[in-house]
């Protein structure tokens, strides 16, 4: 099996900073996909892109949920499987503002109209630094000014992060109804559950909710209680260690 791995970023994430993860991987080939150009959650032909298969996979917050319907969708083609603080497939949002309904066009219309007198290029950035300090116990972001500028300060962006998230609610669904009835054969997979800093408020839900899908997967898990949700930011050597055992199992 080649050690080809795709990188699926969570909400309001970039690939930049994944870096310290491909910096710890350098054996492997592994390509973290960039959702300002390819929606995480649209379809795996457009997340497959060239990869090798079969590939290993990696999903963050909703990226897990991506990972999550690519191998239940197309088994022959995931190899291996890395759940890094996944979404649940409890959370689905509100139906009144899932795409393509009212609510959802009022939304749009707002963020687009907030992109075009500049809100996101004013308070982009500050979000960032928001989210990652809430987002990570180490507080350290990867990102430039300059990138953390270039990519939360664009006029589309509050657009794309809204996409993103409606779009997760729908992958949900999805998901959970694919687990219904899941493959014959599952690759072997990783969870890792992060209870740290911020998570650690919601740290009892949150792990039952984990334990309960890696059962559906015949998966382990492993309990990060010194990283918050941004485990890329807090612990990429537990990733990189998760990486590393699946590919010599």
């Amino acid at each position: 099996m080649t050690d080809s791995w795709v990188l699926l970023p969570g909400l309001a994430e970039s690939p930049e900073e994944f870096g310290e993860v491909v910096a710890r991987l350098p054996g492997s080939e592994l390509r973290v996909v960039d959702p300002w150009q390819t929606p995480i959650t649209g379809p795996v032909s457009e997340l497959r892109g060239g990869a090798t298969l079969p590939v290993g996979l990696l999903g963050h917050s909703i990226g897990g949920l991506a990972a999550l319907r690519w191998t239940l969708t197309h088994p022959g083609e995931v190899g291996r499987l890395v759940l890094i603080d996944s979404s649940l497939t409890a959370e689905t949002g509100w139906r009144w503002l899932y795409p393509g309904t009212t609510g959802d066009r009022v939304v749009r219309a707002l963020l687009r109209a907030a992109g075009r007198v500049g809100v996101p290029g004013v308070l982009g950035p500050a979000a960032r630094r928001v989210f990652v300090r809430v987002g990570s116990m180490r507080n350290r972001d990867l990102l430039s000014r300059a990138v953390a500028r270039s990519r939360y300060g664009a006029a589309g962006s509050w657009l794309l992060f809204w996409e993103e998230l409606t779009g997760s609610w729908v992958l949900a669904a999805e998901v959970a109804r694919l687990l219904e009835s899941p493959p014959a054969a599952l690759p072997p997979t990783v969870l890792l559950v992060a209870t740290g800093g911020s998570s650690r408020f919601t740290a009892a839900s949150w792990l039952a909710g984990q334990r309960a899908l890696a059962a559906q997967l015949d998966a382990s898990v492993e309990v990060l209680a010194d990283s918050a949700h941004l485990v890329h930011l807090d612990r990429p050597d537990a990733i990189a260690k998760a990486v590393t055992g699946l590919r010599q199992s």
